[in-house]
């Protein structure tokens, strides 16, 4: 077992990409790996589990955007779960989130 670099861990699960860490120019490269490599091997949506990302620059952003123009040549769909405030904000501010598929955690219910 090796130690991961840039503290960013990814794993796969079916067909779920768990990150964690920073999805970052120096995480990209092993991260696309992995998508197309999931890509290549599954059927139906590729879900992004993003729940464990602190943080996404721009080059994480070509890569998602990248991913979701890959998957659409498909018939198939990327799906980004559960993003953290920080990177839906970021989402959002860059407009990605109206062109990404977005499932974000549900907020607890008040009473």
């Amino acid at each position: 077992m090796h130690a991961p670099t840039h503290d960013n861990v990814s794993r796969l699960d079916g067909n779920v990409l768990h990150l964690t860490g920073i999805l970052d120019v120096r995480s990209v490269g092993d991260v696309r790996q992995t998508l197309n490599q999931l890509i290549d091997t599954s059927q139906g949506d590729v879900l992004v589990d993003l729940e464990a990302v602190d943080a996404i620059d721009a080059t994480g952003l070509g890569l998602l955007v990248a991913t979701h123009r890959r998957t659409q040549l498909l018939g198939r769909q990327l799906v980004l779960w559960h993003p953290l405030p920080g990177v839906v904000r970021i989402l959002a501010v860059t407009r990605l989130h109206r062109i990404l598929h977005v499932e974000r955690t549900p907020l607890p219910m008040t009473a």
